[in-house]
């Protein structure tokens, strides 16, 4: 590794940020990141950081706001120490579903915090399966979107029986990433189709693909109340799926969206620890947490010696 080499961690996930710097083989950069008593921000860095390439690893979940403007401060702190380069990863980012205007008078919530990323002085981004892959283009800095579906598919090979499996897509919104999932495990593909006759009604499954039978794999990239994950199981199950499991990356499950799922019909929830586990998230009978440590370890190493990133996607 570079001797110019340096990792700071938010306070967002601090167990991700430590087990990525034990894949590295580095320690974390000392730096205080604390409140006052107003619950401002407020931001240290401890060691000499001039000259170097640092990394800082935020991601933007609950409390979106407070993790937010941690990154940015932090930022600002780097740039004013004289760091070389500055690259946020960002292996959650919040505000990504605001990715274009629903509807009128609302904002593009997504390109005003790429905007205030670029402009607190971030050289670089590194980040997780983003909502929408066009996020990308809303920064004016080199932004590098890396993928959940070759850990994903690496898991489902050790433990499920993946030759019976298929893949579904909770919405048709999400059937190019379910797509190059089932192409990875050799797998047919299915989307669920939901609509509502009318406002406040529960949304009607209909199921394009024959999954009696199968082991289903719903795959998404966030789960936030659960309500769809729990309704697409359902609607499988009914249709004579033999099992339904959920491999989402964010699992942002707010609310009571752990309870919720723990009294489903779904066999298992797996998701990334791209944002920290909550307690319940834990203990809960069937969600389990696999690890993005070594896949954005590998790509900040990559960064850092100016190698190719992209070979992570195979």
């Amino acid at each position: 590794m570079p001797s110019s080499f340096k990792v700071v961690a938010g306070n967002s996930n601090r167990p991700l940020a430590e087990a990525i710097c034990a894949h590295l083989g580095i320690p974390l950069a000392k730096a205080s990141v604390r409140r006052f008593a107003d619950m401002e921000v407020f931001v240290e860095i401890q060691e000499n950081v001039r000259g170097q390439d640092v990394f800082i690893i935020q991601s933007t979940s609950f409390p979106t706001n407070d993790h937010l403007m941690e990154l940015l401060i932090i930022t600002d702190a780097l740039r004013r120490s004289s760091a070389r380069r500055i690259t946020a990863v960002i292996p959650y980012f919040g505000y990504a579903r605001q990715d274009r205007r629903a509807s009128g008078r609302t904002p593009i919530s997504a390109k005003l915090v790429a905007n205030l990323i670029t402009h607190a002085g971030v050289d670089r981004v590194l980040t997780l399966d983003l909502h929408a892959g066009q996020i990308q283009g809303f920064f004016d800095i080199p932004t590098d979107n890396l993928f959940g579906a070759p850990l994903m598919a690496r898991d489902i090979r050790e433990r499920l029986d993946y030759k019976n499996a298929m893949v579904v897509s909770p919405d048709v919104g999400g059937v190019v990433r379910a797509r190059a999932l089932a192409k990875r495990i050799d797998a047919p593909l299915a989307i669920v189709d939901k609509r509502r006759d009318r406002p406040g009604e529960s949304e009607v499954m209909n199921i394009i693909g024959s999954v009696e039978g199968r082991s289903c794999i719903l795959l998404d990239d966030i789960v936030d109340s659960g309500g769809t994950l729990v309704n697409a199981a359902e609607a499988l199950l009914a249709q004579g799926a033999h099992e339904v499991y959920a491999y989402i990356t964010h699992g942002v499950l707010s609310g009571g969206a752990v309870a919720r799922i723990a009294n489903s019909k779904l066999k298992e929830l797996v998701i990334t620890d791209s944002i920290m586990p909550t307690e319940a998230v834990k203990v809960a009978r069937n969600i389990r947490v696999i690890s993005i440590a070594q896949l954005m370890g590998e790509a900040i190493e990559r960064t850092a010696q100016e190698t190719s990133v992209s070979s992570l996607f195979d």
